[in-house]
């Protein structure tokens, strides 16, 4: 096994650890440990909330999750010889829940959690139609999972990090504040809001202390979105196997990487569409020198996908045009397209007894895929969503004999007001 160079204890939360990691991005955060090239490594990551999300059946803990908490991660790790222009190599040797915990109170000890987040505390990708919180749990057997909230229905996860990246410059975090800002002033008062302004109130910056931690809390990042230094990207594919090429933006590259899924669709259109859970992730690390430029990967994360995950063959899929709820056309408006696939296969999956809210956390949690499928054809862009056969334990498929009737179980635990 890797060395252990960042561990955690579950029985103690994020900012109580041997070393505390940070939840904003900002240059000036010190890095928790030093690697060389070639090194590899193991790192526990906390689950994003730290344990704010229970195993039970409320969605209460949904409903007032402390969003100015996230994200946990675990870092940053400076590799020695990096220098901004570099691309740092990242290779994902393996993945998994916390381990040798199979119980316990906190996601990753057997068991994560999915969640639809309600309208005015941070919202998701269908809020117009699901402005509730709601939240199923899943329990881990091996590579599989399953859902008392959801019954009928049994997968395998393409476990992996939601977010992972480097730490900006100081120039590129002024960029990142400058841009997101101006476009908050566009509709100071959204819900949910267009962005998320720097926020000091809950913000851990690993061992940075004193006047310097003031100074950066103002305007450190929040981690919410995905950047040019790769961050919150949210991809799927982003399991075993896996090699990704950040940009270098500050000596040492600083790593971060946190916010572990156990399983999730293309989009994790729920916001909190992940199976969240804590665990570990063992990395191995490299440099390539002056591969900014050799490349031209000035301000994108590549990578290449791992080879591992459910060998699902058979798909049913959901196509959307990029027409409104009620029939405005808007032109080549791809994520719209998506939004109408995506209620499309909800809207048949409740056909077969299903609530809306239960078709929704599974899309979310369960390895579907999204495809831009036409960007071409004005006015119409076109999305599918491709949803694995095998998951369901009832036949899903079109016949001339009509849908069968599941029970559906106690259903989504849903959040009171």
């Amino acid at each position: 096994m890797p060395e252990l160079i960042f561990p955690l204890d579950s029985t103690k939360k994020f900012t109580d650890q041997q070393l505390v990691g940070h939840n904003r991005w900002h240059p000036d955060i010190p890095a928790a440990v030093t690697v060389k090239p070639g090194d590899e490594f193991r790192v526990h990551v906390r689950e994003w909330f730290d344990g704010a999300i229970h195993n039970d059946d409320s969605a209460d803990d949904v409903l007032h999750a402390p969003l100015s908490t996230v994200h946990c991660l675990s870092g940053p790790f400076a590799v020695e010889g990096a220098q901004p222009g570099d691309l740092l190599v990242v290779d994902i040797l393996d993945i998994g829940p916390i381990p040798q915990e199979d119980s316990g109170p906190l996601a990753g000890q057997g068991w994560g959690y999915t969640g639809i987040f309600a309208t005015d505390n941070g919202g998701g990708f269908l809020t117009e139609q699901f402005p509730d919180a709601y939240k199923a749990i899943w329990d881990f057997s091996g590579h599989t999972t399953t859902s008392r909230h959801i019954p009928g229905v049994q997968f395998t996860g393409i476990t992996h990090p939601g977010l992972m990246g480097t730490a900006p410059s100081a120039a590129l975090l002024a960029k990142w504040n400058t841009r997101e800002g101006a476009l908050i002033a566009t509709d100071p008062q959204r819900v949910p809001p267009l962005a998320l302004p720097p926020e000091p109130q809950d913000a851990i910056l690993g061992s940075l202390t004193g006047t310097a931690f003031g100074r950066a809390a103002a305007e450190a990042a929040r981690t919410a979105p995905p950047r040019e230094n790769g961050g919150n990207q949210d991809i799927k594919n982003f399991t075993r196997g896996s090699r990704v090429f950040y940009p270098v933006f500050v000596d040492g590259a600083n790593l971060s990487v946190g916010d572990l899924h156990f399983s999730q669709g293309d989009g994790e259109i729920t916001f909190c569409g992940a199976i969240e859970m804590g665990g570990f992730i063992d990395l191995r690390v490299d440099l390539i020198k002056n591969g900014m430029e050799l490349y031209g990967v000035t301000e994108n994360a590549i990578f290449l996908p791992g080879n591992e995950g459910p060998n699902y063959t058979e798909f049913l899929a959901f196509s959307g045009t990029s027409v409104t709820l009620d029939g405005e056309q808007r032109y080549l408006d791809s994520q719209l397209s998506f939004q109408r696939a995506c209620l499309h296969a909800i809207d048949y999956l409740t056909k077969f007894g299903y609530s809306p809210e239960q078709a929704y956390l599974l899309l979310g949690a369960a390895p579907i895929e999204g495809r831009l499928s036409g960007v071409v054809d004005i006015p119409n862009s076109c999305a599918t969503v491709y949803i694995p056969t095998a998951i369901f334990d009832f036949p899903v498929v079109p016949t001339a004999a009509g849908p069968v009737t599941i029970d559906p179980g106690p259903g989504a635990a849903r959040a009171t007001r």
